[in-house]
């Protein structure tokens, strides 16, 4: 689908990296390899807030004979390590793997950073960007970057759910606000690589609830009969607390056979009710570039029981990756065909939808409540 006021809101260009928590540190020069996957909520004042993930990477990760990683270290704050470039492979300019190793261990030559990005009511334009709250690792298991937020509002409260990456652990953190913009780290809430954790913006059942997402290196293989296809899959978990957390027994959606998101599914924006109960956003990805081809796609949930799945539409993408949106950066362009969408906002005729497009910008789109009604409503 295309949607009349459909842009991006924020490049690379936009951030003053002298501003940037890394400043100061002895890493070499750096640069802003994308500003992408907003978190997004509105503010007590009306206006927006994107949570924008800043990838900050070393200029030239390669010097001499050796390849260099950014990492912060709890005494030391953001340093480089060097790895000797016969002992990695080093085909992806984001990252590096380590070959030594029987499992699948890497390094990033960037590292990301939270920045606060506030828009007018309108989400028209920036109207300030708050360097000063900006979200840098304050624990270990932050050493190599906080990535990809996820805001809700539950009540009076902020929740913002992040992917906090180490060599400890590949974890789902939690920060909490009263204001949306001021955040305080709670912690580790799942202890294992699950890159899509978002909360409802809402409470059924007087539960807090979130999708999940979790990933591994070995899936089994549905038989061959079924329509669903082995890989990740999009769960839901229930919380007395936001904290302590209770998988449900049963998937919820699950990539299936022939159709357009057969490769990887992920959470997108937090659940929002409606009246056609728990409306979310998802990702699907299909194969045919470097990483595939990420859209974004919709799901109905009931809004007494999450757990059943009310309807869903895996074929007709609510929104796919647009050219000619990146095309005026498309020097600094890296990776085609991705639109990760990360956040909504409730409008009065709309739902407000912010995304990562290809990994490096910020793209707004606004989405008319009617596209979600049934037809002939």
């Amino acid at each position: 689908m295309t949607f009349e006021h459909d842009r991006i809101v924020l490049a690379p260009p936009d951030i003053d990296l002298e501003r940037s928590p890394l400043r100061g540190a002895d890493l070499g020069e750096t640069f802003v390899l994308g500003t992408l996957n907003p978190g997004f909520t509105r503010l007590p004042n009306g206006n927006l807030l994107m949570m924008v993930r800043i990838a900050e990477a070393l200029r030239e990760p390669i010097r001499g004979d050796h390849i260099h990683a950014i990492r912060w270290c709890p005494n030391e704050g953001f340093v480089t390590d060097a790895y000797e470039l016969a002992t990695v492979d080093a085909s992806d300019p984001r990252k590096f793997r380590l070959l030594a190793h029987t499992s699948r261990v890497m390094a990033l030559t960037s590292l990301s950073w939270l920045l606060p990005v506030e828009l007018d009511a309108a989400a028209e334009k920036v109207v300030q960007v708050h360097y000063d709250k900006a979200i840098i690792p304050g624990a270990s298991y932050q050493e190599y970057g906080i990535e990809d937020a996820r805001i809700s509002r539950i009540g009076d409260r902020w929740y913002m759910t992040t992917c906090s990456v180490s060599a400890e652990r590949h974890s789902t953190t939690l920060y909490t606000s009263e204001n949306g913009l001021d955040y305080v780290l709670q912690g580790v809430i799942l202890d294992h690589q699950n890159k899509d954790m978002l909360f409802f913006e809402g409470m059924p059942a007087g539960k807090f609830h979130a999708l999940t997402r979790p990933l591994g290196d070995l899936y089994f293989a549905y038989p061959p009969g079924s329509t669903y296809e082995a890989g990740p899959s999009i769960n839901l978990a229930s919380s007395p607390d936001g904290l302590h957390w209770k998988p449900a027994d049963t998937p919820l959606i699950r990539p299936r056979r022939g159709s357009s998101s057969v490769l990887r599914i992920g959470g997108g924006a937090p659940p929002v009710l409606t009246p056609n109960g728990w409306l979310m956003l998802y990702h699907g990805v299909q194969p045919g570039t470097i990483v595939g081809t990420y859209r974004t796609f919709h799901a109905f949930l009931d809004s007494e029981m999450p757990s059943k799945v009310l309807a869903i539409d895996d074929e007709m993408p609510l929104l796919e990756p647009r050219p000619e949106l990146s095309d005026p950066w498309s020097e600094l362009s890296y990776l085609q065909g991705v639109v990760f969408t990360t956040g909504i906002v409730e409008d009065d005729h709309d739902y407000i939808v912010a995304s990562g497009e290809d990994d490096l910008l910020c793209r707004i789109t606004f989405i008319p409540k009617s596209v979600f009604e049934p037809a002939g409503s």
